[in-house]
Protein backbone atom coordinates (compact mmCIF):
# COMPACT_ATOMS: atom_id res chain seq x y z
CA UNK A 1 0.00 0.00 0.00
CA UNK A 2 1.47 3.59 -0.70
CA UNK A 3 0.56 7.07 0.33
CA UNK A 4 1.15 10.10 -1.26
CA UNK A 5 -0.38 13.75 -2.00
CA UNK A 6 -1.22 15.30 -5.35
CA UNK A 7 -2.21 18.72 -5.43
CA UNK A 8 -4.42 20.79 -7.77
CA UNK A 9 -6.36 17.48 -9.57
CA UNK A 10 -8.54 19.83 -11.07
CA UNK A 11 -10.13 23.06 -12.12
CA UNK A 12 -11.10 23.97 -8.68
CA UNK A 13 -7.92 23.57 -7.42
CA UNK A 14 -8.87 20.56 -5.06
CA UNK A 15 -6.03 17.96 -3.64
CA UNK A 16 -6.13 14.39 -2.88
CA UNK A 17 -3.89 12.31 -0.01
CA UNK A 18 -4.64 8.86 -1.56
CA UNK A 19 -3.87 4.91 -0.64
CA UNK A 20 -3.76 2.78 -3.48
CA UNK A 21 -1.58 0.18 -4.99
CA UNK A 22 -2.76 -2.20 -2.30
CA UNK A 23 -4.58 -5.94 -2.11
CA UNK A 24 -7.43 -7.55 -0.58
CA UNK A 25 -5.54 -8.81 2.50
CA UNK A 26 -3.67 -4.99 2.89
CA UNK A 27 -7.21 -3.35 3.10
CA UNK A 28 -8.70 -5.91 5.71
CA UNK A 29 -5.62 -4.77 7.64
CA UNK A 30 -5.75 -1.14 7.28
CA UNK A 31 -9.70 -1.84 8.17
CA UNK A 32 -8.93 -3.63 11.36
CA UNK A 33 -5.70 -0.82 12.07
CA UNK A 34 -8.42 1.87 12.02
CA UNK A 35 -11.42 -0.17 13.88
CA UNK A 36 -8.65 -1.05 16.86
CA UNK A 37 -6.64 2.03 17.18
CA UNK A 38 -8.97 4.62 16.11
CA UNK A 39 -12.49 3.48 17.01
CA UNK A 40 -11.83 0.96 20.07
CA UNK A 41 -8.79 2.33 21.51
CA UNK A 42 -9.46 6.46 20.41
CA UNK A 43 -6.15 6.77 19.56
CA UNK A 44 -4.13 8.44 16.69
CA UNK A 45 -2.78 6.07 13.94
CA UNK A 46 0.04 7.48 12.15
CA UNK A 47 0.00 5.70 8.64
CA UNK A 48 4.18 6.02 8.07
CA UNK A 49 4.49 4.10 11.17
CA UNK A 50 2.58 1.04 9.63
CA UNK A 51 5.14 -1.32 8.36
CA UNK A 52 2.79 -2.43 4.90
CA UNK A 53 2.30 1.27 3.91
CA UNK A 54 5.40 3.01 1.97
CA UNK A 55 5.05 6.83 2.39
CA UNK A 56 5.90 8.44 -0.66
CA UNK A 57 6.12 12.10 -0.21
CA UNK A 58 3.60 13.11 2.55
CA UNK A 59 2.80 11.47 6.15
CA UNK A 60 -1.10 11.13 7.42
CA UNK A 61 -2.18 11.04 10.97
CA UNK A 62 -5.55 10.27 11.50
CA UNK A 63 -7.09 11.89 14.90
CA UNK A 64 -10.73 11.73 15.94
CA UNK A 65 -12.18 14.95 16.35
CA UNK A 66 -15.50 16.70 17.81
CA UNK A 67 -16.55 17.57 14.05
CA UNK A 68 -16.08 16.31 11.02
CA UNK A 69 -12.92 18.47 9.51
CA UNK A 70 -11.68 16.19 7.04
CA UNK A 71 -7.27 16.54 5.77
CA UNK A 72 -5.76 19.75 6.65
CA UNK A 73 -2.44 20.42 6.61
CA UNK A 74 0.27 23.51 6.97
CA UNK A 75 2.79 22.63 4.34
CA UNK A 76 1.26 19.83 2.27
CA UNK A 77 3.57 17.37 3.59
CA UNK A 78 2.57 16.17 6.74
CA UNK A 79 -1.20 16.47 7.12
CA UNK A 80 -4.01 15.10 9.34
CA UNK A 81 -7.06 13.55 8.66
CA UNK A 82 -9.59 14.73 11.95
CA UNK A 83 -13.11 13.28 11.78
CA UNK A 84 -15.66 12.30 14.62
CA UNK A 85 -16.32 8.80 15.83
CA UNK A 86 -19.55 8.33 13.53
CA UNK A 87 -17.09 9.41 10.60
CA UNK A 88 -14.74 6.57 11.07
CA UNK A 89 -17.41 4.19 12.01
CA UNK A 90 -18.83 5.24 8.40
CA UNK A 91 -15.29 5.02 6.88
CA UNK A 92 -15.23 1.28 7.91
CA UNK A 93 -17.97 0.55 6.04
CA UNK A 94 -16.48 2.48 3.10
CA UNK A 95 -13.66 0.45 3.56
CA UNK A 96 -15.39 -2.95 3.77
CA UNK A 97 -15.89 -4.23 -0.29
CA UNK A 98 -12.17 -3.61 -0.29
CA UNK A 99 -11.89 -6.85 2.02
CA UNK A 100 -13.80 -9.30 0.71
CA UNK A 101 -12.90 -9.31 -3.04
CA UNK A 102 -9.83 -8.11 -5.27
CA UNK A 103 -11.39 -4.94 -7.43
CA UNK A 104 -10.34 -2.19 -9.46
CA UNK A 105 -12.91 0.53 -7.81
CA UNK A 106 -12.11 3.50 -5.64
CA UNK A 107 -13.62 5.35 -2.50
CA UNK A 108 -13.44 8.53 -1.07
CA UNK A 109 -13.12 7.78 2.05
CA UNK A 110 -15.09 10.95 3.92
CA UNK A 111 -17.84 13.62 2.41
CA UNK A 112 -17.09 16.41 4.28
CA UNK A 113 -16.63 20.15 2.13
CA UNK A 114 -12.59 20.43 2.39
CA UNK A 115 -10.15 21.22 -0.39
CA UNK A 116 -8.62 17.88 0.47
CA UNK A 117 -9.81 14.86 -0.34
CA UNK A 118 -8.75 11.11 1.09
CA UNK A 119 -8.62 8.71 -1.81
CA UNK A 120 -9.02 4.77 -1.07
CA UNK A 121 -7.97 3.16 -5.17
CA UNK A 122 -5.92 -0.31 -5.32
CA UNK A 123 -5.25 1.03 -8.97
CA UNK A 124 -4.57 4.40 -7.99
CA UNK A 125 -7.19 6.18 -10.23
CA UNK A 126 -10.78 8.05 -9.42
Amino acid sequence: MKLDYISNINEHGDNVVRLYDFNMLQAEKFRNLVQQVIITNGANLELTTIDFIEARNCSLTLRIASEDFGITSTNKKNFFCDLTHAGYTQMLSLLHPFCKRETNGYQWLYDVDSSTDLLFSPAGTW
